[in-house]
């Protein structure tokens, strides 16, 4: 009797605070600012293949999901978008200047094709906890090779 009042207690304090915690703001805001300007995609498969596997944390043409408005991974999810487009934004292509290796933490910065292509050798895009609940963002090594030599360095187009 004592066990099933205490699983019941725990269970209501539980939801209560699962409830609780959607009042808090962060991570509801979504939104899609326009789309600036595109890099000029050698192909469309190149173009086609960055949208399955980063359009949604490194553009302005974020798909969001149900989850996306639920607490805690609203929250994840909210952050994970806000950082990915402010170091690298494919909808603002080349709008940031490239900046010096350990020159201006903390500022918006844009890359180009080298760091994607270190980041997809390094096996640290997509993100694993992204491919877990997104598997059609895995990408072949076919697929990012095609990727890494379809996107010019920006202020080379």
């Amino acid at each position: 009797m004592k066990t099933t009042r205490t699983v019941l207690l725990s269970g209501a304090g539980f939801l209560l605070a699962a409830l609780l915690i959607q009042l808090v703001p962060y991570g509801h805001d979504h939104f899609n600012p326009p789309v600036v300007r595109e890099p000029t995609w050698s192909s469309a498969q190149a173009r086609a293949i960055a949208k399955r596997a980063c359009f949604d944390c490194h553009s302005n043409e974020t798909v969001w999901p149900w989850y996306s408005n639920v607490a805690p991974m609203s929250w994840l999810i909210y952050r994970d978008v806000s950082l990915g487009r402010e170091h690298f934004n494919f909808s603002e292509w080349d709008l940031h200047p490239t900046l010096p290796q350990g020159e201006g933490e903390g500022e918006e910065h844009q890359h180009g094709g080298d760091v994607i292509r270190e980041m997809l050798e390094a096996g640290k895009m997509p993100p694993a906890p992204y491919l877990l609940l997104h598997p059609e963002a895995h990408l072949s090594e076919a697929e990012q090779q095609v990727l890494i030599e379809g996107i010019p360095e920006p202020g080379h187009e």
